[in-house]
């Protein structure tokens, strides 16, 4: 198995059966620290900055070790999502906002809560189980995870490539191309490599400028 999943018992029969506990958590505290709500990059930088194996020591730098790393954090997520919702609690999985819901406290909020999670939980969800399915890091090289990074942009069109690429770059519309701008320059030097960034999200950035600017 791929050195990076150290968490699997037997990845390769589909959904896996065990998490390392001591991985997840890591991440729940990781998520618990800012539980309103934070950007998968800045979880990934807490539990790196907390020596989180194998988050401190991911290569971020190239599209395959941000892939990994990536989806390794979603598995966790993914598996927090579970045990968390049994509990009564609900966590929010989306790159740009990571964070726990409070359990409701009337009878009438907490029954609405409780309602919410069974139903979301029973609903097909396709990105759960890709991400609960390990094996998928075993079949991804740097050549098709460069094939999924170029697919993304194609598979938008019209308002729903215009909005992927806001998310992008942390804005929503209304927004002019002056703001567009500034907020991908900020972002472009927070992410470059020469400060500490990496090369896939640095052009990640660059493609959504791109597709807003055209320039």
């Amino acid at each position: 198995m791929n050195p990076v999943v150290a968490a699997a018992a037997d990845a390769r029969t589909g959904v896996d059966t065990e998490v390392d506990p001591g991985l997840l958590a890591a991440v729940e505290r990781g998520v618990r620290a800012q539980a309103a709500g934070q950007t998968e990059h800045a979880l990934i930088a807490r539990l790196r900055d907390a020596g989180v194996v194998p988050f401190a020591g991911a290569d971020l730098r190239e599209p395959l070790g941000l892939f990994r790393t990536h989806f390794l954090l979603f598995h966790c997520l993914y598996r927090l999502r579970d045990r968390l919702a049994a509990e009564g609690e609900w966590l929010r999985i989306h790159c740009l906002d990571i964070g726990i819901q409070a359990r409701a406290t009337d009878g009438a909020g907490a029954a609405a809560t409780a309602g919410t999670v069974s139903a979301a939980l029973v609903r097909e969800d396709p990105l759960r189980a890709y991400y609960l399915d390990l094996s998928t890091l075993d079949h991804m090289d740097a050549a098709a995870v460069q094939a999924l990074l170029d697919g993304f942009w194609r598979r938008m069109d019209g308002g729903d490539r215009r909005a992927a690429a806001l998310a992008v770059l942390e804005l929503a519309d209304p927004v002019d191309d002056a703001e567009i701008q500034s907020r991908y320059r900020r972002l472009a030097q927070r992410h470059h490599p020469d400060r500490g960034g990496d090369t896939a999200t640095l052009q990640r950035l660059n493609e959504a400028r791109w597709i807003l600017l055209g320039d």
